[in-house]
């Protein structure tokens, strides 16, 4: 049987769509992580951030999760996050600035909440540090995070000290 000579940029296209029906098939070979959903998971602010989120955290690869507004690095899973966490109030709990997003941080054992601070909706992320490094989770979400405006920041004592005397 003798099959006509496609041209180039048809063969391309048609090895292009084989390729991609493989990998689509391959990707449903692998579950999506079971995250649950934030309570306010549906706020239309996280759509800009969950878009801009990266494909990689170090060396851990971008998941599918199951929910809305979730995401998941790593298999087994290394870093999730959850935009639409109920938003911190002032607290005495360790803030850290990175790249200029405010985090508040909350050190469990093995995993440690790190809520931004000052943004709503606020998003969460769980890690376990003796992992993966919080500093390259934090600076590799910088990008995204930053889509969701800042209304507040974190004060630290050095602040404190400069507040005016009460009467």
């Amino acid at each position: 049987m003798h099959h006509p000579q496609l041209p180039l940029s048809a063969r391309a296209a048609r090895i292009a769509a084989v390729g991609a029906i493989a990998a689509l098939s391959l990707a449903a070979c692998s579950p999506a992580v079971d995250v649950t959903a934030a309570k306010d998971a549906a706020n239309p602010a996280c759509a800009p951030m969950m878009v801009a989120l990266p494909d990689a955290i170090g060396d851990s690869k971008l998941r599918k999760t199951n929910s809305q507004a979730t995401a998941a690095w790593g298999d087994p899973s290394l870093v999730i996050l959850r935009c639409g966490v109920n938003v911190p109030g002032p607290t005495t709990d360790r803030c850290v600035t990175v790249n200029g997003i405010d985090w508040v941080i909350k050190e469990g054992d093995p995993v440690w909440t790190l809520t931004t601070y000052g943004r709503e909706p606020a998003t969460e992320v769980l890690m376990d540090p003796d992992k993966i490094s919080s500093a390259t989770v934090l600076a590799d979400l910088a990008a995204a995070v930053s889509k969701v405006p800042s209304s507040r920041n974190c004060v630290g004592q050095e602040d404190l000290q400069n507040l005016p005397k009460s009467q």
